[in-house]
Parts: structure tokens; sequence; C-alpha cells
């Protein structure tokens, strides 16, 4: 797989920034920000949109926590 050109790169990481402000705009209602993700996954090499994804949930943990909000805590399955 050869890696992605400029303009590929900045079509992706365009893509990414309008799914992320539909987001943050529609916290309530992510469903109306399927047709950004589908462009999103369309627009991204299917590893980016997964790193993507982790390091939104990261920032997104990581302003709450800075923020002093409560944090759930997650149960791991027994193995």
């Amino acid at each position: 797989m050869a890696a992605p050109t400029m303009k590929e790169r900045q079509a992706c990481w365009d893509a990414r920034d309008e799914y992320w402000k539909c987001l943050d705009e529609n916290t309530e209602d992510a469903s109306q920000c399927k047709k950004l993700r589908s462009s999103f996954e369309s627009s991204c090499p299917q590893q980016w949109v997964k790193y993507f994804d982790k390091r939104r949930d990261f920032l997104k943990f990581k302003e709450e926590f800075e923020a002093g909000k409560p944090q759930p805590l997650r149960r791991t399955a027994k193995s």
C-alpha cells in the first residue's frame, strides 16, 4: 500500500475535522453525523480512522478529567 499523497492526507484531515465538529455540535444525537462519518471513512485509510477514533476518545476523556468531571468506572471482563 502506497502512502497517501498530500492531497489525500488533506482530504482525510478535512473530513475528520468536519465529522468531529458535527459530533461536538450534536453531543446528544450523533446519528445526525452519519453522512460525515461515511465521508471520513471513505477519505481516510482504515488504520487512520481507527487511530483518529481512539484519539478523539482520549482527548474527550482528558478534557473531562482536567475539568474535574467524575468519570464512570469501567469494568473489564474477566478472562
